[in-house]
């Protein structure tokens, strides 16, 4: 493609500022004059049942009271791996200094194999598992429970990995718009034996807040663009290494090309399904990934281990400058 020019991408960048300082110790957010926001769902049967069970989070409304265990949650951070979010879980629990000991951090979905959960304040960090299956079984279970909770005022963000396109591994990318494999901003799902599209709208404020939180960070580029996510991590996303290739080199480079061209900067397997049901159940939702290589450079993950696992803390440390932020506490360097 004659117009393809990575040097000369137009990608909103964040520059380093001073941090500011600020005071307060208060893990409650500050108070507003509107009205509550709460979640809502789009199933007039749920009301009718006499139990829901949370099957893969090992949790119900008659075995668990939700309200007391999940009421004051205000921040929900989803993300694949479940060693990456118990440390995530972790880390948060250290920048909200908290009194309780991180010993009496344990996971909540201990009796499933599926997920993890952990809440820290009003803070939920769960895994996800990998692609769109797993994160909308999830997703169908924590708006339920955030649901029977009686939540309010939630702000829901994934937080993972990514392949850049055009860009330097270990970039953090802000989803503006989630897109398909045709690059369109849409989530098509078979229902019964029709084809259901939705809308994968993410909330454009929020990103903008994340992207402005992100302007205090020095150690690592964070900009604001399209995700693209697929069904597959091989032949769906454009690689030459699965066990399966069916398209030439030239045609996979092309592609990617073409989808840098259309304003993509990473890849994954999970954003439009996260947007779709969030938009439908009244969260305000945004994705936040790092990026572990170029695609347009190369197919496999190679950088070293430890280098890898500084990337993937980079997420976690600008949603928790933003979280302490919307929280009004004093801003910290970890």
């Amino acid at each position: 493609m004659s117009n393809f020019d990575p040097e000369s991408s137009h990608d909103k960048m964040a520059t380093a500022e001073p941090s500011p300082a600020s005071s307060g110790t208060t893990l409650s957010c500050p108070c507003s004059l509107r009205r509550k926001s709460f979640v809502h769902i789009k199933n007039p049967y749920l009301d009718s049942m006499d139990e829901d069970v949370l099957y893969h989070l090992d949790l119900g409304t008659k075995t668990h009271n939700l309200p007391e265990m999940f009421g004051d949650v205000k921040f929900v951070c989803v993300g694949g791996s479940p060693n990456r979010m118990k440390a995530f879980a972790l880390f948060m629990h250290k920048e909200l200094r908290l009194a309780d000991s991180e010993e009496d951090i344990k996971d909540i979905c201990a009796g499933t194999d599926r997920y993890c959960m952990y809440k820290i304040g009003p803070v939920l960090s769960i895994s996800h598992g990998m692609g769109i299956p797993s994160i909308s079984i999830m997703l169908h279970e924590l708006i339920k429970l955030l649901y029977h909770a009686r939540c309010s005022d939630v702000t829901i963000i994934r937080i993972g990995t990514s392949g850049g396109i055009g860009i330097a591994p270990g970039s953090v990318v802000i989803t503006d718009e989630a897109v398909d494999s045709f690059f369109k901003p849409r989530f098509e799902q078979v229902i019964l034996d029709n084809i259901v599209t939705r809308s994968t709208e993410l909330d454009k404020e929020l990103a903008e807040e994340l992207f402005n939180c992100s302007k205090e960070i020095s150690t690592f580029p964070t900009l604001i663009g399209h995700t693209m996510c697929t069904y597959d991590f091989y032949e769906g996303q454009g690689r030459l290494d699965g066990a399966l290739c069916s398209f030439s080199r030239e045609k996979g480079l092309d592609y990617l090309k073409r989808a840098y061209n259309a304003g993509i900067r990473n890849i994954e397997m999970e954003s439009t399904v996260f947007a779709a049901m969030c938009r439908l159940c009244g969260l305000k939702a945004a994705v936040v990934c790092v990026t572990l290589l170029n695609r347009l450079e190369c197919d496999q993950i190679n950088s070293p281990h430890d280098v890898l696992v500084e990337y993937q803390k980079r997420p976690q440390l600008l949603i928790s400058k933003f979280i302490k932020q919307r929280l009004g506490l004093l801003d910290q360097t970890s």
